[in-house]
């Protein structure tokens, strides 16, 4: 955000940068989203691409999602940016950047897993929980495709079985996960 200065500063988000170095969590989206709906919206603040550079463990997956349609729906590219760890949420939204624009930095390290979470209640509640649970996989599995164009088989197999998978920045950009390893991502 502009701040009031006399000296014209330009900051990084002037020029379109914002950096996601959090949990993914409805404070960090929420002040994400605003960036990037803002830079669509309010003239002043146009620019012609968001570079969304990203370090998170990961997160609520629901919150992830919530970023990720507001990511899909912007009219302006937005390049994502991958440092130190972009691991479980973080990589769903590193994956959701535009297509030819996801770098990842060769330091990187990229997890890739099942969502999970706990939950406690009632019979009914937890029949509930299920309902929902059973929609996010489903949720996970058609964004992990519609972002590496792999089948629903390879993906449950290479990206998102039973176990953890740490993948290099080379196994990324094979698996359709990054378009490209760089060495600086800026």
């Amino acid at each position: 955000m502009k701040t009031a200065t006399n000296d014209n500063t330009v900051t990084l988000e002037d020029l379109g940068y914002y950096i996601l170095a959090d949990d993914i969590e409805p404070e960090s989206v929420t002040r994400c989203m605003k960036f990037i709906i803002e830079r669509n919206v309010i003239p002043k603040l146009k620019v012609d691409e968001i570079k969304l550079i990203i370090n998170s463990n990961g997160g609520s997956v629901q919150d992830a999602f919530a970023l990720i349609d507001v990511m899909m729906s912007s009219k302006i590219p937005i390049s994502t940016h991958g440092l130190g760890t972009i691991a479980s949420a973080g990589l769903a939204i590193f994956m959701a950047g535009t297509k030819g624009s996801r770098f990842v930095s060769t330091n990187t390290s990229i997890l890739s897993h099942q969502y999970s979470w706990g939950s406690s209640g009632k019979a009914h509640e937890l029949y509930a929980r299920v309902k929902e649970f059973e929609l996010t996989d489903k949720r996970m599995t058609e964004h992990y495709r519609r972002c590496t164009g792999l089948s629903d088989e390879d993906i449950k197999k290479y990206l998102l079985p039973e176990r953890d998978v740490w993948l290099s920045s080379e196994e990324a950009v094979e698996f359709g996960l990054a378009d490209k390893v760089v060495d600086f991502c800026l």
